[in-house]
């Protein structure tokens, strides 16, 4: 159960060995189902979500699967918001072919260089860049121009 931005949401976890029976795919090891209820402002909804796992009932019960899967998430959504707020990803105007994978590599490097600048946040790691553009080529490994 959690409370935030305007919303309760409940989210409840089963698992099951059954989808395993057949053994037709290798290191599948249970399934399970995710259902949310969610309510906003006094309107409910709820999603049910289902998914496989390698992970076994022994390594992974029904809490650590829901927490796992909880924590993916979390990364994921701040990657997510990282490349498409913070860098602009969602407002490139590229769409065609390999284009858009060519161009979130640098974007993913980009994401990652950031980590190193002694920052609050991406933001101002950018802006500490633009205004010591020394320690950006620093940071990529270009000598200091004399």
């Amino acid at each position: 159960m959690e409370k935030g931005h305007g919303r309760i949401e409940k989210r409840t976890l089963e698992t099951t060995p059954i989808v395993t029976s057949g053994q037709k795919w290798k290191g599948l090891k249970q399934g399970f189902r995710i259902t949310r209820e969610r309510t906003v402002k006094g309107v409910k909804s709820v999603e049910v979500v289902y998914g496989i796992t390698s992970l076994s009932m022994r390594r992974a019960n029904a809490a650590i699967l829901l927490s796992v899967l909880r924590s993916h998430w979390q990364i994921e959504n701040g990657l997510h918001y990282v490349r498409d707020v913070t860098l602009g990803e969602d407002a490139c105007r590229v769409r065609s072919g390999t284009a858009p994978q060519v161009l979130a590599a640098p974007r993913n490097a980009v994401i990652h260089l950031l980590t190193e600048v002694d920052a609050k946040s991406r933001p101002e790691a950018i802006e500490i860049l633009q205004l010591h553009p020394e320690q950006a080529r620093k940071l990529i490994g270009i000598p200091q121009c004399e």
